[in-house]
């Protein structure tokens, strides 16, 4: 078993003329919209640039320590984009259409980039959100509307669409996917011209998108993959059945595409969800079916208000935190209304789950610091 560094040093030797397009791929192409590819002009245009020059010009504007020093799962998407550069399969790649921007007031971000394969076929690549605390609540965000990403993933889709000569795959990661479906489904244009839309554990959509015409003449094209612990992916409503993927990581770390583990030509599969990722889906709908966007707005608010409260930018470090990080997430839930105080704990026992789960094992002693009504909440879960 190995993950998509291992698969490029694996089968990087083999064209796509030898080896065709797959699930692995896919993933690779997905987790390179989260290299930064600012201040490289040449990635910006429709004649692009060819990958292995890339590599070149951003190695003149980014440090190895400097590379090293991000903290969250993203940091690796320069050190894979390295590897591909030096591979048969993707060194030719011409890379273009590159843009990231700032979309609101709020400081939604939106990136997306063409990566122009050696069969003369391109892979469409909307960039997702990180493991902060922040990068998930735009995830969640996605539950309350058309959020101005999306829009602008179907302005995208439109420029790619009046330009392509050849035959297009689409996708992204996280919150990427979700726009990669979207920006495909919204540009009736470009529907002839795709041969499958890759949502990688991407958060889903509400139901009268789901219903929609467009929607069910693309549904056909669209591959949902998540890990056996999916929260992102589960979100919201799903009418495409999920290809479930084993994960090296635990809980909610494996989001992160650069665990799910890799053999041969595809990724392991998995029969079903965790039951825990299971509870938390439940739970979620227990609360948010029925909720109006005001609601949903609100709880969204203070769900990850109570989640920022550990004093962590990321969720890798607030389970890093341990029992320093529940006490203070507990803290803030004091200041709740006791009806929404239930229904804070019931979601954040599900979202950390396995997380919590550890903590019992090896500190359930230590459990009482916590107040009794939290703690009984969190074991009689497991």
């Amino acid at each position: 078993m190995g993950n998509i560094m291992d698969y490029i040093s694996w089968r990087g030797d083999l064209t796509f003329a030898q080896s065709p397009f797959n699930e692995v791929d896919n993933l690779i192409l997905a987790c390179f919209s989260y290299v930064n590819l600012d201040r490289i002009p040449a990635v910006t245009r429709q004649k692009g640039i060819e990958l292995k020059k890339l590599v070149k010009e951003f190695k003149k504007l980014h440090t190895i320590k400097e590379l090293e020093a991000d903290k969250s799962f993203i940091r690796l998407a320069p050190f894979m984009m390295f590897e591909m550069a030096e591979s048969v399969r993707f060194g030719n790649c011409v890379i273009r259409n590159y843009v990231n921007e700032i979309v609101t007031e709020a400081e939604q971000q939106f990136s997306a980039v063409e990566i122009v394969l050696d069969d003369g076929t391109s892979y469409i690549s909307f960039r997702g959100t990180d493991d902060t605390i922040i990068g998930w609540k735009e995830d969640f965000n996605l539950s309350t509307g058309v959020v101005p990403a999306q829009e602008r993933a179907v302005e995208y889709m439109q420029r790619i669409s009046d330009k392509a000569s050849g035959m297009l795959r689409v996708g992204g990661h996280s919150k990427g996917g979700n726009l990669a479906i979207y920006g495909s489904v919204m540009c009736k244009s470009v529907h002839d011209k795709i041969l499958e839309i890759y949502s990688n554990d991407g958060p889903g959509f509400s139901k009268e998108f789901q219903e929609s015409p467009e929607t069910a003449e693309m549904m056909p094209k669209i591959i949902r993959i998540i890990p056996e612990y999916s929260i992102i992916g589960t979100l919201l409503e799903h009418e495409k059945q999920p290809i479930i993927v084993a994960s090296t990581s635990r809980g909610l770390l494996q989001h992160d595409g650069f665990s799910w583990e890799v053999q041969g030509p595809g990724l392991v599969r998995r029969d079903s969800l965790n039951k825990t990722a299971l509870r938390f889906i439940e739970i979620l709908h227990k609360w948010i079916d029925g909720m109006d966007m005001e609601q949903k707005r609100l709880l969204i608010e203070d769900l990850f208000a109570t989640l920022q409260a550990s004093g962590y930018e990321n969720l890798s470090e607030v389970q890093s935190g341990g029992l320093k990080s529940l006490a203070a997430m507990v803290k803030r839930l004091d200041k709740f209304a006791p009806e929404s105080r239930g229904m804070m704990q019931e979601l954040l026992t599900a979202i950390c789950g396995v997380w919590l789960e550890q903590l019992q094992e090896h500190t359930k002693d230590k459990l009482s610091a916590i107040p009794q009504s939290f703690s009984d909440k969190i074991l009689e879960k497991f």
